[in-house]
């Protein structure tokens, strides 16, 4: 079929040759025109798809049916893959999916950061692709997400107003009723469906998104692996005391034995996050512990925290090395959070300083210094974007001889960015959880006279696409 012959709607095949974002994947036909395929498809697989669009350079097409398998797919374990839009990358084998992320890295280093020959190492794997969560959200719905082979027999399996899982990828009013999660530690799969049967005995109304009706809102579940602690978090629209001591009873009678605090958050606001406008502590303290290296951080319900608590450790360890502190150094933390990168590096030298916007991670972070009786880190709340009005206020505390970065997804802004190298730190190490950001900034970054010396990627999050990195920048 040649090039200008393709139509909407035509069935072609094609092998698949690498992997893009969200739910799409790439190949190219016999003519040299590149496709990009949706549909949960692994690197190798041949297969047919659907014609959607035939644009000027390339064409979008649906995977309709996988004709020869990768020898990198493999069977997943949960049933709802391909329904629920957390783990897209199940089907594919772990050593696959750390090949394909450090592809990821090293072409966002190259295209969109002109490093043609980036020092990047291999990806540090996770100690277990499944059970690594520490944190779950699980959403409630008066809306319940149909499976396909309910709607094929048009018989329901469990009512249709109520649902305790995850949303449906695209849908924010819908949830998918789930009974187990394989990235949750088994505890936090218990206290999943004892809280949806204590739910359905109560006749406790699910919230409906669009509608702003309902109770139960969110299930947000925590543990500490060091501790063995669980931490239930109850998201609802409004308190009921008694209601809450017969949840927090059928709780410690189902999970007996096990170390526990209950919470209820409570929101009136018109959306589906799983934060309260006011706390109720129901049982125990209200925070868990939990250890990173050395250091104790006491956790509350709406904490931040990192979700993977061991591989936590081994990005700490990454930044800690790239770092190559003296004991005579000062280091600043950009977008410090609740300052655990911070704390773990004010063991390694003389002053840490730790840059936050957000007010209740500042106040958290002081609090981990103290609990953790750390007396060089300073914490200080600051907009980033005006970073450079901030620098005569922490030059009083010593100009930085490291600097350690940490932004969101989108990476830093560009005043953060400006301000940042015009310190002259001798290092600076960029943490990234966007190789696409890491290769903007990175350039800048070495456009301001710095080398990049090293890049390690670390698996956090298996059978995701999300890939964490620690970039090192030494001073030419």
């Amino acid at each position: 079929m040649a090039e200008n012959t393709y139509r909407k709607g035509d069935i072609i095949e094609l092998t698949v040759t690498d992997l893009a974002e969200k739910e799409q994947c790439f190949g190219r036909l016999p003519c040299g025109m590149g496709v990009m395929v949706s549909g949960m498809l692994a690197v190798g697989d041949r297969i047919s798809a659907r014609i959607r669009k035939v644009r000027q350079r390339y064409i979008e097409a649906q995977a309709v049916e996988v004709l020869e398998p990768s020898v990198d797919r493999v069977e997943p374990p949960c049933s709802f893959f391909g329904v629920c839009g957390g783990c897209k990358l199940m089907h594919v084998g772990y050593e696959a999916q750390l090949r394909y992320k450090e592809k990821k890295v090293s072409d966002a280093l190259r295209h969109l950061g002109g490093f043609v020959d980036s020092p990047m190492a291999a990806p540090l794997a996770a100690p277990s692709p499944e059970h690594y969560r520490n944190k779950i959200e699980f959403s409630c719905s008066s809306k319940r997400y149909l499976l396909q082979e309910e709607i094929s027999s048009d018989r329901l399996q469990a009512p249709k107003n109520f649902a305790l899982g995850f949303h449906a990828p695209g849908n924010f009013e819908k949830v998918i009723d789930i009974d187990r999660c394989f990235l949750a530690k088994e505890p936090m799969n218990r206290v999943l469906g004892l809280t949806r049967r204590f739910a359905l005995e109560n006749n406790l109304e699910a919230y409906g998104a669009r509608e702003h009706t309902g109770f139960l809102r969110n299930l947000v579940v925590r543990y500490s692996e060091e501790r063995d602690e669980l931490m239930v978090n109850l998201v609802t629209s409004w308190y009921d005391r008694d209601l809450m001591e017969r949840y927090a009873v059928y709780l410690e009678e189902g999970m007996a034995g096990a170390g526990m605090t209950i919470v209820n958050n409570v929101t009136s606001r018109r959306n589906t996050v799983a934060t309260g406008e006011r706390e109720y502590v129901v049982r125990g303290s209200g925070v868990i512990t939990e250890r990173l290296g050395e250091l104790d951080f006491r956790i509350s319900a709406n904490s931040f925290f990192q979700t993977n608590t061991r591989q936590a450790e081994v990005l700490y360890r990454c930044i800690l090395e790239g770092a190559g502190l003296r004991e005579e150094d000062t280091v600043y933390d950009l977008y410090c959070g609740t300052g655990t990168i911070t704390l773990f590096m004010a063991r390694h030298c003389r002053r840490a300083v730790g840059l936050e916007v957000v007010e209740s991670s500042i106040l958290d972070a002081r609090s981990n210094a103290e609990y953790n009786n750390v007396d060089n880190a300073l914490f200080f709340q600051a907009d980033l974007k005006d970073f450079k009005t901030m620098l005569p206020t922490l030059e009083a505390h010593g100009r930085p001889d490291v600097v350690v970065t940490d932004p969101p997804r989108a990476g830093m802004h560009p005043k953060a960015l400006e301000a940042m190298v015009q310190l002259g730190a001798r290092t600076i190490i960029y943490v990234s959880c966007n190789p696409a950001s890491l290769g903007r900034d990175g350039k800048e970054i070495a456009l301001a006279g710095y080398r990049m010396e090293s890049v390690r990627p670390v698996d956090m999050f298996p059978h995701t696409a999300h890939i964490e990195s620690v970039a090192c920048f030494v001073r030419e």
